[in-house]
């Protein structure tokens, strides 16, 4: 298992610590990032995944590496699929050729 406290969504990273306490609107935001208010707005609202693409354009934006970006999706990509039980059986041994 990941983790037990659910990661952060990395839009409200985004929010919290970019956009706010820089003073930007979000339609601002978006427009530097080249992307569509509508767009930004569902991924700092976290009602959007961050996709590679976008990790690219904050990475940019922000002078940090977009694996970082992509890193928190996918902690938390991973963490919400780990909270669904699943039957799964493992392979066995399994013998090396």
């Amino acid at each position: 298992m990941i983790g037990h406290r659910k990661p952060t969504h990395p839009g409200e990273i985004l929010r919290e610590d970019v956009i706010i306490p820089l003073g930007l609107t979000v339609t601002e935001a978006a427009k530097r990032l080249g992307v569509t208010r509508k767009t930004l707005s569902a991924l700092i609202n976290c009602k959007a995944s961050l996709s590679p693409e976008m990790a690219v354009r904050v990475g940019k934006a922000t002078k940090t590496s977009p694996e970082s970006w992509l890193y928190m999706q996918a902690k938390l990509d991973l963490w919400l699929v780990e909270q669904k039980p699943r039957e799964v059986k493992d392979f066995g041994e399994v013998i090396a050729a």
